[in-house]
C-alpha cells in the first residue's frame, strides 16, 4: 500500500497548490490526515483513513519516481481519475459519523 507520510503531504500541497486537480487532491488529503490526526493515535497509527486514501495517494506519487513526485506541470492526472479516488474516501466519512473533513472537489476546466 501506497503511504504518504505528514512531510510528504506538506510537500506535495505546496507544490500542487496551483495545479487544477493535484491542488484539490493534496489539500483533500492533508483535510483527512489532520482530521485523523486529531480524531485517533495519528496518520501513521490507524490505517482506516490510509487505506481510504491509498488511491488518491497514487494519484498524486503515482510510482514515486522524480518524474511524478517533482514536477509542477502534470498533465497525467484527469478529473475523472480524481473522482474516482475520492470515492473510499466519502464512504470512510459517510461510516465515521464525526469526519467533518474539507473534501475538495476539482473543477472541470472547458
Amino acid at each position: 500500500m501506497k503511504f504518504m507520510n505528514e512531510w510528504d503531504i506538506a510537500e506535495a500541497v505546496a507544490r500542487y497548490r496551483q495545479h487544477p486537480i493535484l491542488g484539490p487532491a493534496t489539500e483533500t488529503l492533508r483535510n483527512l490526515m489532520e482530521w485523523t490526526n486529531n480524531n485517533s493515535d495519528g496518520w501513521p497509527y490507524w490505517p482506516k483513513p490510509c487505506r481510504a486514501a491509498a488511491k488518491l495517494m497514487e494519484l498524486i506519487e503515482r510510482d514515486g519516481t522524480s518524474r511524478y513526485r517533482f514536477d509542477e506541470d502534470r498533465d497525467d492526472v484527469t478529473i475523472e481519475e480524481y473522482r474516482k479516488a475520492l470515492q473510499p474516501i466519502k464512504e470512510f466519512r459517510t461510516k465515521h459519523a464525526n469526519a467533518d473533513f474539507e473534501i475538495v472537489e476539482a473543477e472541470v476546466i472547458a
